[in-house]
């Protein structure tokens, strides 16, 4: 257990550090993440926003500092370890089956969850009581009409819609989502801000988003880095105010960020 942590802090990190062979990708990041909260983490291209989501998920191991999920320390813990305390990534279980349906890819993921996903011997009647929950989760995410429309025949908003809808499935606690909005059109953009602001209810959302007008709009606490260290930490209007942020996007106006 940890030292006391405040019940409403969901995600913490303690002077997380990693190191590659002499080169400090992350440094000292000392991370609170409220329950309930929509949580951005930005900054320029190579400030190690993913390095950061790669160790809080442990696909890496820090250097040094530690990690602790619902007051737990989980600094040495795998990632199936920690997907199954709740602390899932969008990617971990999103992905998309193209010649599946979209009814068949969210109840692959229930699969997962429920550990039967290579029990071969059984007969696929099985799955049956599965469909209800695969519908309720597409309907979570706006996609129940499609639910039996082929994966491939998706536009890529929809695509990314179905990706979350199979990161609910594990029954996420935390939901950490890199960059759910990249490559997408103005419409598209617009639909999955809305879905992630709709299925954040009742859960935690720590994102890694470059657009400034999704940050905006959805994010209750912003985090900015800049090569490995946090550089600022408040609201949006008020990092978006920082001077060290504007320099560490290079000198751009504030009101583009």
């Amino acid at each position: 257990m940890t030292d006391d942590p405040s019940q409403d802090t969901i995600l913490e990190t303690r002077n997380m550090t990693r190191a590659f062979s002499g080169f400090v990708a992350v440094q000292d990041v000392s991370l609170r993440v409220e329950r309930g909260s929509i949580h951005a983490l930005i900054g320029p291209n190579g400030a190690g926003k993913t390095t950061c989501f790669n160790l809080l998920t442990k696909f890496l191991q820090p250097s040094a500092g530690r990690i602790f999920f619902n007051g737990e320390d989980i600094t040495r813990s795998n990632p199936v370890q920690v997907a199954r305390r709740g602390l899932v990534r969008s990617f971990q279980i999103s992905a998309v089956f193209p010649h599946l349906n979209l009814r068949e890819n969210v109840r692959l993921a229930l699969q997962r969850r429920l550990g039967t996903t290579y029990h071969f011997w059984k007969s696929g009647r099985s799955l049956n009581p599965l469909d209800m929950h695969a519908l309720e989760l597409l309907d979570e995410v706006g996609l129940a009409s499609y639910a039996d429309e082929q994966a491939s025949n998706l536009s890529y908003g929809r695509k990314r819609a179905l990706e979350i809808a199979t990161t609910l499935a594990a029954d996420p606690e935390l939901m950490l989502l890199d960059e759910p909005t990249q490559g997408m059109g103005h419409e598209d953009v617009g639909r999955i801000t809305a879905l992630i602001k709709r299925v954040s209810v009742g859960r935690t959302v720590l994102m890694v988003e470059h657009n400034m007008s999704v940050i905006s709009t959805i994010a209750d606490t912003v985090t900015v880095l800049q090569r490995g260290k946090v550089i600022a930490e408040g609201s949006y209007q008020d990092v978006s105010r920082d001077q060290r942020v504007t320099e560490a996007y290079m000198g751009m106006p504030t009101e583009a960020l």
